[in-house]
């Protein structure tokens, strides 16, 4: 293709921008990344030199002239995955550093990528901050929030784009492109074959009248009120989802104490947590029935644990704590002391002080003493799921989940099943798939095709080392589409005209108006 504009690949991962910007007709003039591994992979598929390398952008203070600046900022300040603290982390300041090399370069345009936790209300004076120093650098500038799916990835990968032009005029013609209505689905991407397999049929549910019954679903990927993937979890409830007392041997008498828990846990009577363990007194209340020894017998069969809920505080000497011990203490002005309340304290985070230690430490000391033991699912980490499987998806699935680099416990079913009822359908699941271990792991092609890069595409044979490059990088199809978005304001057809620049460097770059939160 005729080259149509130049640009540079910071935090280039292995090249998702660069293989979307060179089908549109971009010449890359270099890249930077710190990662070995990464660095190998974009080598090796591109025939790349290292020396095109700029290296830690902590470390560049100048790049190439170009036309287009691209930066998949490493996300972990931002993501759910993380610790949510933002500019709190270190890692947040590579934002400073990027548009520092933005102002510097003075690029025509530039496309930022970053997750999704970047907009959610916690992080809006940090999405400000970053937005102020993009005008201050001279760049008009928009954030758009986008899943993949939406652009013709068979995946579901929501995340944010800050997209940007040094010139108002190009600013204004930029539209976001329409929704593809063609996509890819998982069915055309999995390497075997489904086409004997059972395809469902138009069900839909009706009562005696002939009405519709709406069927409740998790809303990733459904078809006619039936999801196209099963959820193991104790934490959730829906027709499709598997509970570790569906696929262990218990009573009936014992999935009804599971349910009650479940159904009241997460109400705020209970604590200020999303999900909160429950007392025995809580059980009774809900049910008086319910006794001591069945809430024992459902711990010894690895469904539930116990937790010590709420201390007392004794009279203790302040010389006699250390300084996390005197953290969690300063938490409550009262002689009680409660878990959910260490849980959900900010500084405690900031700190990464683990509760758990302190809590044996000053019982050890016998400056506290637990006065009320709770009861949870032994299993309460949503992503981990039970048994080592926390989704299966049919192979009719539009969709597979967001790939990412530490890997999932997310399945393929070896075979589609055609629901009737929920009942059945979950109960066909259990028996055709999950006991005959009819599913497995996307293989290394498969994820490939998943974010848009070519089938063949040439990873690490190593199954952590390929999972953290690909689930990393940008989804292909997605910066396809933007990048011929930019191309049709017409920003790279003609000189462009001078526009405001203010000079800063990177002290005055990371001091100005930041927000309070800011690391130093």
């Amino acid at each position: 293709m005729k080259e149509l504009f130049s640009f540079v690949d910071l935090f280039s991962g292995i090249g998702g921008f660069k293989i979307a910007l060179e089908r549109n007709g971009g010449h890359c003039l270099g890249y930077s990344e710190i990662n070995n591994d990464a660095i190998e992979t974009y080598c090796e598929n591109f025939n790349e030199n290292t020396s095109s390398n700029f290296g830690d952008i902590t470390k560049t203070d100048t790049l190439p002239k170009h036309d287009l600046l691209t930066a998949g900022v490493p996300c972990q300040s931002w993501s759910i995955a993380g610790k949510n603290l933002g500019f709190d982390d270190d890692r947040g300041q590579l934002w400073n550093d990027t548009i520092y090399l933005l102002q510097k370069s003075k690029p025509k345009a530039f496309i930022f990528e970053n997750v999704k936790g970047l907009v959610d209300p916690r992080n809006k004076e940090a999405l400000s901050y970053i937005l102020n120093r993009i005008n201050d650098a001279g760049y008009y500038a928009d954030y758009f929030v986008i899943n993949s799916h939406d652009y013709g990835a068979p995946q579901s990968r929501v995340r944010i784009y800050i997209i940007g032009f040094n010139n108002k005029e190009y600013f204004n013609r930029f539209k976001l492109p329409p929704i593809v209505t063609n996509k890819t689905k998982l069915a055309d991407i999995l390497s075997f074959d489904t086409s004997d397999s059972e395809v469902p049929e138009e069900i839909i549910q009706k009562d005696l009248f002939g009405d519709i019954i709406p069927i409740k679903t998790m809303s990733l990927s459904s078809k006619n009120g039936f999801n196209d993937y099963f959820l193991f979890n104790d934490l959730r409830n829906g027709h499709t989802t598997i509970h570790t007392w569906d696929i262990i041997d218990t009573t009936e008498r014992q999935k009804s104490i599971c349910y009650t828990l479940l159904k009241n846990r997460r109400k705020s009577t209970y604590g200020k947590l999303d999900g909160n363990p429950l007392s025995l007194k809580h059980f009774q209340a809900l049910d008086p029935t319910i006794t001591h020894k069945e809430l024992n017998e459902l711990i010894k069969l690895k469904i539930l644990k116990e937790e010590e809920y709420l201390f007392v505080v004794n009279k203790y000497d302040k010389n006699d704590l250390s300084e996390n011990e005197k953290t969690c203490i300063n938490v409550f002005h009262n002689d009680q002391f409660v878990v959910d309340g260490l849980k959900t304290c900010r500084e405690i985070k900031l700190k990464k002080i683990s509760i758990l230690k302190v809590i044996d430490s000053l019982k050890d000391k016998e400056i506290i003493k637990c006065v009320e033991v709770r009861y949870d699912f032994k299993n309460t980490k949503i992503s981990t799921g039970l048994f080592g499987v926390n989704r299966i998806f049919l192979p009719r699935s539009d969709i597979f989940p967001t790939l990412v680099a530490s890997d999932t416990n997310d399945y393929i079913a070896l075979e589609n099943i055609q629901p009737k009822d929920k009942d059945s359908y979950k109960r066909k699941f259990l028996e055709k798939i999950y006991k005959k271990n009819q599913y497995r792991k996307i293989t290394k092609n498969e994820a490939c095709l998943i974010q848009g890069f070519p089938e063949n595409f040439i990873l690490p044979d190593s199954r952590g080392r390929w999972m953290k490059l690909i689930g990393n990088s940008v989804s292909v199809p997605v910066i396809d589409k933007l990048c011929n978005a930019i191309i049709q304001t017409g920003v790279f057809q003609r000189k462009q005209p001078h526009n405001k620049n203010m000079h800063m460097d990177k002290k005055s770059l990371a001091e100005k108006d930041q927000p309070s939160f800011f690391c130093q």
